[in-house]
């Protein structure tokens, strides 16, 4: 696939990387990325994904602009209150680059809906805000043998970790948090509190961390970190990292 003078040209900064190159760039405009939930992590993975040129995207999202939102949801300005999310992301990816294709899911995704949303994808990015639909995403991930990258964000602190239960030798997202929050119990931003900054910090990593699982074997960014959980603190500020094992009992990998 070669690219045209025009994306050689809206790309060039990347392309001159070493560690993405022409073939990076190719590599990411053949990627088909599924991303659940369009808010506070999702809007800057959107953008920021888009501009390194992912080529498709499945937006997965039930919700609606509310004014509550705009403190951290950059996708969205005042006069999207009360539009539909999947509707105004499209219409942004459209003016910014109308070369990327998408197409949209408007259905709260859960264990019966996800196998069908996530087909087909390279990558899934799950930035919702509960646990029974991340769970319900890591294991049909698992079932798919699709990569899964999870983010989350509360208050001053975020986590982002890329995850392949589906190999023998690596953890997924359920053997991580185990199968206590099957329910849809979460606490909630507006229960807590989050600072739209942290939100974008969370973001911006997570989309970082995607182009280096999509560039995993073709460009030099390295080891796609299975497993580890990048914790991200805001009042310090810093960062840590763990690993995590997988569960030999998970009733999803295992």
């Amino acid at each position: 696939m070669a690219l045209s003078d025009d994306r050689l040209d809206r790309f060039a900064r990347q392309i001159i990387l070493p560690e993405i190159g022409g073939a990076g760039q190719v590599a990411l405009t053949r990627a088909h990325v599924a991303l659940i939930g369009l808010g506070g992590i999702g809007s800057p993975v959107l953008q920021y994904l888009a501009g390194a040129g992912i080529g498709r995207f499945t937006l997965v999202d039930d919700d609606t602009v509310s004014a509550s939102n705009l403190q951290r949801q950059t996708l969205y300005s005042a006069g999207d209150v009360s539009a539909s999310k999947t509707e105004k992301a499209v219409a942004w990816l459209r003016a910014f680059d109308p070369e990327i294709a998408v197409e949209t899911v408007e259905t709260r995704i859960d264990t019966d809906t996800a196998p069908q949303f996530i087909a087909g994808a390279d990558l899934v990015l799950d930035g919702t805000d509960n646990f029974a639909t991340r769970l319900a995403v890591s294991d049909a991930c698992v079932h798919a043998r699709i990569p899964l990258l999870s983010a989350a964000v509360a208050r001053f602190q975020g986590q982002v970790a890329a995850f392949a239960g589906h190999r023998p030798d690596q953890a997924c997202y359920r053997c991580f948090v185990g199968d206590a929050f099957d329910a849809d119990d979460c606490d909630t931003c507006a229960e807590n509190g989050i600072l739209g900054a942290m939100a974008g910090w969370v973001g911006t990593f997570a989309a970082m961390e995607a182009i280096r699982v999509l560039l995993a074997g073709i460009g030099g960014l390295g080891d796609p970190q299975w497993g580890r959980l990048h914790i991200l603190d805001g009042m310090k500020p810093g960062m840590k990292t763990i690993r995590i094992a997988k569960d030999p009992d998970c009733k999803a990998c295992s």
